[in-house]
C-alpha cells in the first residue's frame, strides 16, 4: 500500500499520494461472520497517509470534531513516525479513543470537513486514529495514570459511553468512583446497539479492565430508582453524574405494523450478539426476505446483520435518495459490498400479512424530492398512483430514536426538565440540584457517542471544581 517515491515532508504530498483507507477483509469472507472487517495500516502506510495532511492554519477538521481533536498536530507526529507521542496527544483530548474511532461517523465530522474532501480525498483521519490507538496498546502505552486518592467519592449512573468516560476522568483525578447500572454487563449502547463487526466485544472489555485497574467499581443489575434512589446517592457520595441511556425506537405507524414479522432494530441486532440474557422475540431470518426501513447507521447495521444471519435477500427502503442518506458513506458502501439491495425514493404504505397474521409483503409508494434548504435534507412528497409491492418475510423499522423523559417522582422533583422531559444542565453540566451533574442522551436526547463523551469530560472537570469549592 505504501510508496517510497514521494517526499513525505513536502507541502504537496497530498497531490502525490493516493488516499487509502484501512485494509478491509473481502466482502464474501466478512459477510459470513461477526468479526471486525478492518485491519490496520502498517507503519509505512500510516506515515504516508498522515503526510497527506496539509496543516491548514485554520483546520476545519478540528472544528468539525465535537471534541476539538487536535488532528493536525498528531498528524504531523505520525508522519514523522513519532507514533507514541501522537497517540498520547490523541488520548489527552478524548476517552476510549479506540472505541469512539470505530463507531464515529467521521465522514460527517472531521473527514467530511477536510479541505481535501473535494480534491484528492480527505485525509484518512479515522483509519490513522485506529492505527495510533492500537499501536499504543501493542507497545504498552495505553494505560492511564492517576492522581493520588483524594478521599472523595463520586457515583456514576449508567455504564454507557458517557458513564465510562466520566468514570475514567474522575478516577484519573483521584476520586473513588462507583458505576451503577441496571444492565448485567457494562457498555450501554456499545454492547446493546453496536454489532461486533463494528466493535469487537474484546475491545470494550479491554477498556473496562483498564477502568477496574484504575479502581472504578461496577455495581450491575441494580434496579435504578427502586433499590437505588437519587436521595441515597446524594447521601452516600460527594457528587453524582447521571449518564444513563434515555432513548426509544421510533415506531412504525402504518397499517400492518403489528403483524408477526415486524420487529424493531435493536431486538433484531441483539438476538445473537448480546452477552446479556434478554427476553427477546425469536427472529430467524435464515433463507427469508428481510426489508429494513430507514437509512441511518442502525439501518445499515441491520442489513449487514441480516446477511450474516443467513437471509436470502436483504433490502433497504428509503424515502429519499442515496445522496441524502444519514448513514456514513462507508457504512452504505460496506452494506452494498456485502450484498444488500437498496430501493430509494420509496415510502412504506402498509405491511401485508397472510392468513396466519405473518408478514408476506410491503406496500410502497414512490416519492419526489423538493429543493433543499441550505445544509438541510430535501423534503419529499408521495406520488399518487405509483404504489408497488415487494415481498417480505421480515420488516425491520430502523427509523431513528426518540428521547425518553427522566424518571418522575419525589426523588427527582428538584430536577428542572426541558420540554421533552430531559434534564436541564448549566454550562458546567450541573443540574438544578447542587452536586448532581448530567450529560449525554438524558440531557440532549439521542445523539452521537462523542457528544456523550464531551459532556462527561466537561462534567468531570466541573465536579472537581465543585468539590474543591464546597470543601470536605
Amino acid at each position: 500500500m505504501s510508496s517510497a517515491s514521494p517526499n513525505l515532508n513536502t507541502k504537496y504530498a497530498w497531490s502525490e499520494l493516493t488516499q487509502h483507507g484501512l485494509p478491509k477483509r473481502p466482502a464474501h469472507e466478512r459477510a459470513a461472520d461477526f468479526l471486525e472487517i478492518y485491519g490496520l495500516y502498517d507503519e509505512a502506510s500510516a506515515r504516508e497517509q498522515a503526510s497527506r495532511c496539509i496543516q491548514c492554519p485554520n483546520p476545519s477538521c478540528v472544528s468539525g470534531c465535537p471534541l476539538c481533536n487536535p488532528i493536525p498536530q498528531w498528524m504531523l507526529l505520525t508522519a514523522e513516525g513519532r507514533f507514541l507521542e501522537a497517540a498520547a496527544l490523541l488520548g489527552s483530548v478524548t476517552n476510549m479513543a479506540e472505541i469512539c474511532v470505530r463507531i464515529c461517523p467521521s465522514d460527517h465530522l472531521c473527514e467530511g470537513a477536510c479541505i481535501l474532501e473535494g480534491l484528492s480525498g480527505p485525509v484518512s483521519i479515522q483509519g490513522l486514529e485506529q492505527f495510533l490507538t492500537e499501536y499504543a496498546f501493542a507497545h504498552g502505552k495505553a494505560e492511564v495514570s492517576t492522581a493520588p486518592p483524594n478521599g472523595r467519592k463520586v457515583a456514576v449512573v449508567g455504564s454507557g459511553p458517557g458513564g465510562l468516560a466520566a468514570a475514567e476522568e474522575l478516577a484519573k483525578k483521584g476520586y473513588e468512583v462507583t458505576i451503577f447500572d441496571s444492565a448485567l454487563v457494562p457498555g450501554g449502547l456499545l454492547v446493546n446497539g453496536i454489532p461486533p463487526f463494528k466493535l469487537d466485544r474484546s475491545i470494550l472489555q479491554r477498556r473496562i479492565d483498564i477502568l477496574k485497574r484504575l479502581g472504578v467499581t461496577f455495581h450491575l443489575g441494580v434496579k435504578l430508582w427502586e433499590e437505588l434512589t437519587l436521595s441515597t446517592l446524594r447521601t452516600d457520595f460527594d457528587a453524582v453524574f447521571l449518564g444513563f441511556d434515555s432513548r426509544k425506537a421510533q415506531p412504525l405507524e402504518i397499517p400492518g405494523a403489528d403483524l408477526h414479522g415486524v420487529v424493531q432494530a435493536l431486538p433484531f441486532l441483539l438476538q445473537k450478539t448480546t452477552p446479556i440474557p434478554l427476553d427477546l422475540p425469536s427472529i430467524d431470518v435464515t433463507g427469508k426476505k428481510v426489508v429494513v426501513l430507514g437509512a441511518g447507521d442502525t439501518a445499515m447495521d441491520c442489513l449487514r446483520a441480516a446477511i450474516r444471519y443467513g437471509a436470502a435477500e436483504t433490502t433497504c427502503v428509503y424515502r429519499r435518495g442515496e445522496a441524502q442518506m444519514p448513514c456514513g458513506h462507508h457504512e452504505y458502501e460496506n452494506a452494498v459490498e456485502e450484498g444488500a439491495r437498496f430501493v430509494f425514493q420509496a415510502a412504506p404504505v402498509a405491511v401485508s400479512g397472510d392468513e396466519g397474521g405473518a408478514v408476506k409483503a410491503l406496500r410502497l409508494v414512490r416519492t419526489e424530492l423538493s429543493a433543499a434548504e441550505r445544509d438541510a435534507r430535501p423534503a419529499f412528497r408521495t406520488l399518487p398512483g405509483t404504489e408497488f409491492t415487494i415481498e417480505a418475510d421480515w420488516v425491520i423499522p430502523a427509523l431513528g430514536f426518540a428521547p425518553v423523559p427522566c424518571p418522575r417522582g419525589e426523588d427527582f422533583k428538584e430536577l428542572t426538565r426541558n420540554e421533552w422531559g430531559g434534564i436541564v444542565v448549566d454550562a458546567n453540566q450541573m443540574t438544578s440540584m447542587p452536586g448532581i451533574f448530567a450529560g449525554g442522551d438524558i440531557v440532549r436526547g439521542p445523539s452521537l457517542i462523542l457528544h456523550a463523551v464531551r459532556d462527561a469530560r466537561r462534567a468531570a472537570t466541573q465536579i472537581q471544581k465543585y468539590l474543591a469549592a464546597v470543601g470536605s
